[in-house]
């Protein structure tokens, strides 16, 4: 699944896109936390709040710029964000089972963090790699032994996953690096702010900086 961007001129309109392969039905259980990182809070809300906002950020803010770290960390973020409790909602927006689902998730990017920095730093092999994936993202350990049809198709997602991150060095690591940033941003402003915080007033603000990664403008966020 992934998302493109509204036009400039928003004759094209954001779209989100659901690669079927074949399947007529989803389980929707496992779609709200991509949801939530592809579409409203993630990266439609983002992309088209920037494209909103022509008249105040120059065209390298608002796409030359553009870097994985800023919008896969705003979408992952956005996926955590949407988890935190409220008055009545231990999960947040999430059932349960979806917040189950989502913290999957996060434990996916954590892996990445591992398997990308293995395989292009020398320390892991093709299939060490993948056996590192089986074993703490599909919860398979040993499936690339087995036979069975679980086995081959737990194998070959893995094998897709090992092969993107193999040829894509430090794209995969970038989604919790840049989580872990906004994050960290925001904590420090609640600090600063202290009473006068507002989560609304930190998010537009976030998004109005620009694709300009955190790190660079945190000084200046915080100044």
């Amino acid at each position: 699944m992934y998302y493109t961007r509204p036009s400039e001129d928003f004759k094209r309109p954001g779209r989100t896109w659901y690669p079927t392969l074949g399947k007529t039905r989803f389980p929707l259980w496992g779609e709200v936390s991509t949801a939530y990182h592809e579409g409203v809070p993630g990266h439609h809300l983002q992309l088209a709040q920037l494209t909103y906002m022509a008249a105040a950020l120059n065209r390298f803010q608002r796409v030359a710029a553009f870097v994985p770290g800023y919008s896969e960390g705003w979408a992952l973020y956005s996926e955590e964000l949407m988890a935190e409790p409220a008055t009545g909602k231990p999960y947040g927006f999430y059932t349960s089972g979806e917040r189950l689902y989502e913290l999957q998730g996060q434990l996916l990017r954590a892996v990445r963090v591992r398997v990308d920095t293995g395989i292009h730093t020398g320390r892991m092999s093709f299939n060490d790699a993948m056996d590192y994936f089986l074993e703490h993202a599909s919860f398979a350990p040993g499936a690339r032994t087995r036979t069975d049809a679980e086995s081959k198709a737990q194998t070959d997602g893995a094998l897709r996953a090992i092969y993107r991150y193999s040829k894509w060095p430090t794209q995969a690591i970038t989604y919790n690096l840049g989580k872990e940033a906004i994050i960290s941003l925001r904590d420090a402003y609640k600090q600063q702010r202290d009473s006068r915080y507002s989560a609304k007033e930190f998010h537009e603000r976030f998004i109005g900086m620009g694709t300009i990664p955190t790190g660079y403008f945190r000084d200046t966020f915080l100044g």
